[in-house]
């Protein structure tokens, strides 16, 4: 699979992601788009290095698809963490 595809991979699986883990982040669609697309090649290299999963092969394979999403998920999380992603309560 090539960078396009790991980017349309990635935009996809920022939204996933999103909708996974809701709520309000500091930045807008942009910045789910860069941590889906980051998300996506961290999620492959992960996969790749730890569990020995060859993720560039195919499109719609499920290995990628599922590396892609939690890779979003954990730069989702970490980004919550350090931008200060954190809801609070108005009065």
């Amino acid at each position: 699979m090539g960078i396009i595809g790991w980017i349309v991979l990635g935009l996809i699986a920022g939204l996933i992601a999103k909708v996974i883990m809701p709520g309000d982040d500091p930045g807008g669609i942009i910045i789910t788009a860069v941590i889906g697309i980051v998300g996506a090649l961290l999620g492959g290299f992960l996969a790749s290095a730890l569990f020995d999963i060859s993720v560039n092969e195919e499109f719609f394979d499920l290995a990628t698809w599922v590396a892609a999403i939690v890779g979003a998920l954990i730069l989702l999380a970490l980004y919550r963490v350090f931008a200060g992603g954190r809801t609070t309560a108005r009065r």
